[in-house]
């Protein structure tokens, strides 16, 4: 039978789906509220598959992700299946950098059939694989929009870093030293690496520092640039 613990801040939904998995001949060998719950259960009761949510306390955002990011990280082939109504593509990249086996990522309001959902349970604790197809999908994006960013020279990370400030050109020229022509040039080249092309529909530069600030999200994005030490552009 496969033994089971149970990661769900919810007391109701994580009784319900217990009682879920009983019927289904899936032993819940522990239950945890807390990722620290969680963590302990995990050590002490080796069970064959730990099926965590992702927002947890005390914050309700990203325990459940981080604590099975600790459990892969003490036994990278501890199988893990992250059961959630929120994808977080960062961290769900960052479970599967170190190998796709023995993990899963399914979205609650898209497990529609029981039948279905045991199985991934049983596919992940024998070493297989259960991934969201809106999982997927989010990761490539995010991949895309972090690729985009990296390909930004120096001149244009600060750029980019200041007009989410909201400096216009001018303060642009100001702050770095630079000729507004060059502050307009570096914002050309900015747009076209970011793939942002006129569009009647939204503001490239709204979309653009939009981008920056979605990037801050991430442990391994770009950081603030620091101040500029001298002048550069300036004829």
């Amino acid at each position: 039978m496969l033994r089971v613990v149970l990661a769900e801040d919810s007391v109701l939904l994580r009784s319900g789906l217990a009682k879920l998995l009983a019927d289904e001949d899936v032993d819940v060998v522990g239950q945890a509220g807390d990722a620290g719950e969680l963590l302990a259960l995990a050590a002490g009761l080796g069970p064959d598959l730990c099926v965590v949510d992702v927002r947890m306390p005390p914050t309700h955002t990203d325990e459940g992700l981080r604590a099975a990011l600790a459990l892969r990280a003490a036994d990278p082939g501890r199988p893990v299946l992250v059961l959630s109504q929120y994808v977080e593509a960062h961290y769900a990249a960052k479970l599967l950098a170190a190998g796709s086996e023995g993990l899963g990522y399914l979205l609650k309001d898209r497990v529609a059939d029981v039948d279905e959902f045991v199985a991934a349970l049983h596919r992940v604790a024998g070493g297989g694989t259960a991934l969201d197809a809106e999982v997927v999908s989010q990761i490539f994006a995010a991949n895309r929009r972090q690729d985009a960013l990296a390909a930004l020279t120096a001149r244009e990370r600060e750029v980019l870093a200041l007009m989410a400030e909201g400096l216009s050109n001018g303060g642009l020229a100001d702050r770095l030293f630079i000729t507004e022509r060059a502050v307009e040039k570096h914002i050309r080249s900015l747009f076209t690496k970011l793939g942002l092309r006129p569009d009647d529909r939204s503001h490239r530069r709204v979309r653009a520092v939009l981008r920056y600030i979605d990037s801050l999200a991430s442990p391994d994005s770009l950081t603030a640039p620091a101040a500029p030490a001298a002048p550069t552009d300036r004829p």
